[in-house]
């Protein structure tokens, strides 16, 4: 005698169905997000290699932001100092050209505008901030009185030294550019200035005492001289600044090269412990479509099946 068990084989059937509901989804899953799992369980034994990778990750990716913005700060930096070393590199070349013509007309209209030009260098901005006032980023490295009236020299030899001017503190800028790297990579307008603005001082109380107009006597030249050699050196102090900074451009880039190495090789890694294979899931996929398609049909079958088609 047949046995006819309607209701296992019903529990039979949905069971199959729901198991190849489950294989659907997860390798629908697998397709939509190109990934083994969509969370850590997923990843079974493997989740604290996975954990591992992603730190990893997320601290190279800081260090290169980090990077990144410092490169950019020290380009700014350079092309401030570029700017301060010019005009340190002008005002000599401005007092040579007076020398050799015996003349000096005109010569402390050119030396307001070069001495505008280092201010303009010392107070350059990166993001807002300025790049050297140390700590005092929210405010100008190079500040004149506003009084007494009168030109930015004559204010400058009003005073009773030029440090009054520098508004930077003695904080420079630090940054961590790697797990054992940190450098100083900010440079204080003080240091950077004050030898060139001393020069600029002189010159004009110089003016101050004997206007620098018309023909230069003996006097006017042997001291315009020194005041040319003191521009030199304040041009090369400047410029060996500016080395530095492009030391530390150079290390900040080599650094940025490592760590963008780094960052592809734990992208690869994690690739391998996460990305799903997409072949594979496109099979799974159609393989657990056509487990529905079959076990929906057994099902639907099931239904024609009944104690009555035995009696009848």
């Amino acid at each position: 005698m047949t046995r006819v068990a309607t209701f296992g084989n019903y529990q039979s059937a949905l069971l199959h169905l729901m198991n190849a509901q489950a294989r659907g989804e997860e390798a629908q899953n697998k397709v939509n997000t190109k990934k083994n799992a969509t969370d850590l369980v997923g990843f079974g034994r493997q989740s604290e290699t996975v954990i591992a990778l992603k730190s990893s990750q997320t601290r190279i990716q800081g260090f290169i932001d980090t990077n990144k913005t410092v490169a950019d700060r020290l380009t700014m930096q350079d092309m401030g100092l570029d700017r301060v070393a010019d005009a340190a590199t002008a005002g000599r070349q401005a007092i040579a050209n007076a020398i050799a013509a015996g003349r000096m007309e005109g010569l402390m209209s050119e030396m307001e505008t070069i001495f505008k030009m280092a201010q303009d260098g010392l107070n350059m901005k990166h993001q807002g901030k300025s790049l050297f006032s140390g700590g005092a980023v929210d405010q100008q490295a190079v500040v004149l009185p506003t009084a007494p009236a009168g030109t930015d020299l004559e204010k400058l030899a009003a005073m009773p030294g030029v440090a009054g001017v520098f508004k930077n503190d003695q904080l420079k800028q630090t940054s961590r550019l790697d797990e054992t790297v940190t450098m100083d990579t900010g440079f204080l307008a003080s240091d950077i200035g004050q030898a060139l603005f001393d020069v600029f001082r002189d010159l004009q109380i110089l003016h101050q005492g004997t206007p620098l107009n018309g023909q230069m006597d003996d006097a006017q030249k042997t001291a315009l001289t020194a005041l040319m050699g003191r521009f030199e050196t304040a041009a090369k102090d400047v410029v060996n600044i500016q080395a530095k900074n492009g030391s530390m451009q150079a290390r900040v880039d080599t650094l940025l090269e490592s760590q963008e190495a780094r960052k592809i090789s734990v992208d690869t890694i994690l690739s391998g412990k996460t990305d799903a294979n997409m072949a594979q899931a496109v099979t799974e996929l159609e393989m657990a479509q056509i487990a529905i398609q079959a076990s929906a049909q057994v099902i639907s079958q099931l239904r024609d099946v009944s104690l009555l088609n035995y009696l009848r």
